[in-house]
């Protein structure tokens, strides 16, 4: 007997089995799908972006340039996170910019009552909570979507927030205080800000990706009812991510109050597409059950790069950040589905071509068929 001998391929009734995958073959397959991930990409643009803002302003990659737009986008990153997780459970949550302006006001109105911010803030992350309490009864409750009860919030607590304060404006806070959320921490160029909107990014990283609450958030994003049938309480889930997204508006509130040294009823205008996007553009599906921290802190930098180079550039309207703004969420909804139907098709492709014989193969068992 021959020391090797040629094993004939299987076969089936649908034509042959293809050989087992051998590990020199998987291992460029699993590098490609790393190369391919989401947010590879997101970091490939950020060099993109670095490149190209140096190119328009001098001033693009230098310390204050990091600081300032760190500044600037600290209130979004800060809504981003919970956000991420209410989209990742297939839901939508428009009310953060309105919840932030209601708590601003009313911790303006609390301060001119004289009462000390040490006891206000708190007030105004219970406000929040409310707010975001509010929005998840009538969900799952009621059985209301998420994006016209939350569109209908927006103007309600926007509304809310006038009514608290009206037109005006309070500029006389403490400036032990605004000094805090305006400065850096340790003298370094990061803002104490960012400090602790990296907390809550591990917070809730950790919450997300490395706990049973996060993977029910996936299971009920990915198919709802097979979530509830195998016994997550849906509802409860869903009712704590919007109590979440806001208490932590109305953290947003407070750090831009004291960050700007000014609380009012306007502020946050607009902050709702800015917040949608950068959660989209991180790779979370608007669709639910995908999607990463990861990929939202890098889609946070992407949009806070762009704003920051169209803003330094001379030749460039600002006007254009709201149109980058909007290309992008248009971008980052349509780029992630066009990625999972080309993975589909490369996964389907080799089954098709085992499955079913080639026409010269068909042509050459038609004359055995019909002499049978």
């Amino acid at each position: 007997m021959p020391a090797e001998q040629t094993v004939p391929a299987a076969r089936t009734d649908r034509g042959p089995v293809p050989p087992p995958a051998t590990p020199g073959r998987a291992a460029p397959a699993r590098r490609a799908q790393r190369l391919l991930r989401w947010e590879t990409m997101i970091a490939a643009l950020l060099v993109v972006t670095a490149l190209a803002g140096q190119g328009l302003s001098s001033e693009f990659l230098t310390w204050d340039s990091f600081t300032t737009a760190s500044l600037d986008l600290s209130e979004v990153a800060l809504m981003a996170l919970p956000l991420a997780l209410v989209i990742v459970a297939a839901e939508i949550d428009l009310s953060i910019a309105s919840v932030l302006a209601l708590s601003s006001a009313v911790m303006a109105e609390l301060w001119n009552a004289g009462l000390p911010l040490e006891f206000i803030m708190p007030i105004c992350l219970v406000v929040g909570a409310l707010c975001g309490a509010l929005n998840g009864y009538l969900v799952t409750h009621l059985g209301l979507p998420s994006l016209a009860v939350t569109i209908g919030t927006l103007a309600l607590f926007r509304g809310l927030a006038y009514v608290v304060i009206g037109d005006r404006s309070v500029t006389d806070f403490p400036a032990t205080w605004t000094d805090r959320a305006f400065g850096n921490f340790a003298g370094t160029a990061i803002p104490n800000t960012m400090i602790l909107f990296g907390a809550l990014a591990f917070a809730f990283g950790t919450l997300l990706h490395f706990t049973g609450f996060g993977r029910q958030v996936y299971a009920i994003g990915a198919n709802e009812e097979a979530a509830r049938f195998s016994g997550i309480r849906v509802r409860r889930v869903k009712l704590w991510l919007f109590v979440m997204s806001g208490t932590v508006a109305a953290l947003a509130g407070i750090v831009i109050s004291l960050r700007n040294s000014t609380a009012a009823a306007n502020v946050g205008t607009g902050f709702e597409l800015t917040t949608v996007t950068a959660v989209v553009l991180g790779g979370v599906s608007i669709f639910g059950g995908r999607g990463t921290i990861a990929g939202v802190v890098l889609a946070l930098a992407l949009v806070g790069g762009i704003q920051k180079a169209l803003q330094l550039s001379e030749s460039i309207s600002t006007y254009w950040i709201q149109i980058v703004t909007g290309a992008l969420l248009i971008g980052s909804v349509l780029g992630p589905n066009l990625v999972q139907r080309a993975r589909e098709a490369r996964a389907h492709a080799p089954r098709t071509r085992d499955r079913w014989p080639s026409r010269a193969g068909a042509s050459q068992t038609r004359p055995q068929e019909e002499k049978a």
